[in-house]
């Protein structure tokens, strides 16, 4: 890897103020030396000082993101009855389905946006026993698996016989997501390489499946005087970090006049993420900020409805998926002497790359079982019906 010496460890203290973009053309390996290392200092940029970024040129076919763009809203548009029982959530114990409008909140407050998640296929393992943590350990190790394998398994899948409008849906999902599979892949080399790393490094954290959510964020209402057309904000979601997944790779599915993405910096000021159309809005994840030791930060955003702007939104945000057995102790040490010299610290000495992580607070060792009592309590039909083993012990965990 041909570094240039400056790069490493420099680091902005500023605020940033809008999102870096990155042309992941200028990483080809046909490209010159020089671009490749404008490159990695734009990338090394991005990853240590802010945890947002934009990439273009990303080689995923415009006919696979329009495809999909054009069918949104007819899935959306689906009656009712089918959305919120034929494909609820609640129907299977992988958390994969629809919700309805209004069903979680975030950061103590109702969000605004109905959605959809899928995955990547995979079949459900027979060799489940609804069994608590501790059961598992005396049970028969010969048909056990951890309960949170049992996150993975099929989606839902509208019936496109009914539907006209859905011609080709499963096909155009399963082609979206595997083409953002091969994205993520891509990028985390080059990820890698802007951290000093051999390039196949976070490939071992991941998971064999990856999710993805379909939103949609109906238009804002609020109380306006008729003769003051004051703009008001509703939360479509409400200021948080991405927890579920190592890298996010967000589809901004709306026309660039629909705005709503937003992200805090440094100041505590929040910085519009406007839709640039043919890109995709990229960010850090909590794992990877806790692998990093905190010197790639996961970065506080949120989505805000304008009520003037009277028009619905749509985003696909995929989340890379991280293996579930990965542990703590994994999490923390595998790349922590890499990173000890990366780690910033403050003029008395105190590092200021500490990193506040659910994960490594929690009482549960495995990424896979800190998960899945996430999941269960943002939706806790599902872990009422699925989890009855568990459901007490994750909802009475007062652990944020």
């Amino acid at each position: 890897m041909d570094f240039d010496p400056g790069l490493r460890r420099s680091h902005d203290n500023s605020p940033f103020t809008s999102i870096p973009i990155l042309d992941l053309s200028l990483a080809s390996p046909s490209g010159s030396p020089e671009s490749r290392t404008q490159f990695r200092s734009q990338l090394r940029h991005a990853l240590t000082d802010v945890g947002f970024l934009y990439i273009t040129n990303h080689g995923v076919a415009s006919t696979v993101i329009s495809d999909l763009v054009g069918i949104l809203p007819e899935l959306f548009a689906l009656p009712s009855e089918t959305k919120s029982s034929d494909l609820a959530l609640v129907n299977t114990p992988h958390f994969l389905g629809y919700s309805a409008l209004g069903a979680e909140t975030t950061a103590g407050n109702r969000d605004s946006r109905e959605q959809f998640e899928f995955a990547t296929e995979l079949p459900a393992n027979p060799s489940f026993t609804c069994a608590s943590a501790a059961d598992n350990e005396e049970a028969s190790q010969e048909f056990q698996v951890p309960l949170y394998e049992r996150l993975k398994g099929p989606n839902q899948w509208p019936d496109e016989a009914k539907h006209a409008g859905l011609a080709g849906f499963r096909t155009m999902m399963e082609r979206y997501t595997a083409e953002m599979t091969a994205l993520g892949k891509r990028f985390l080399k080059l990820v890698a390489e802007a951290l000093d790393l051999p390039e196949e490094t976070f490939f071992s954290f991941l998971s064999e499946q990856h999710r993805l959510k379909i939103v949609r964020y109906p238009p804002a209402s609020g109380t306006q005087n008729n003769n003051n057309k004051e703009e008001e904000f509703i939360q479509g979601v409400g200021p948080h970090k991405d927890s579920s997944g190592w890298w996010t790779f967000l589809l901004q599915a709306s026309p660039p006049h629909v705005k709503g993405l937003q992200v805090l910096n440094k100041s505590g000021q929040w910085i519009d993420v406007p839709v640039i159309e043919g890109s995709f809005v990229v960010n850090i994840g909590q794992a990877f900020e806790v692998v990093t030791q905190g010197v790639c930060k996961a970065t506080t955003h949120r989505v805000v409805l304008s009520t003037l702007q009277k028009q619905e939104r749509f985003s696909v945000p995929f989340f890379q998926g991280v293996r579930a057995h990965l542990t703590r102790s994994e999490a923390v040490d595998t790349l922590k002497m890499h990173f000890a010299s990366w780690v910033k610290k403050d003029a008395e000495g105190s590092k200021e790359n500490e990193v506040d992580s659910p994960f490594l607070r929690g009482k549960y060792d495995t990424w896979g079982e800190s998960q899945l009592r996430t999941k269960i309590r943002s939706h806790r039909d599902v872990g009422k019906r699925w989890y009855p083993d568990v459901y007490e012990q994750y909802v009475g965990d007062d652990n944020k």
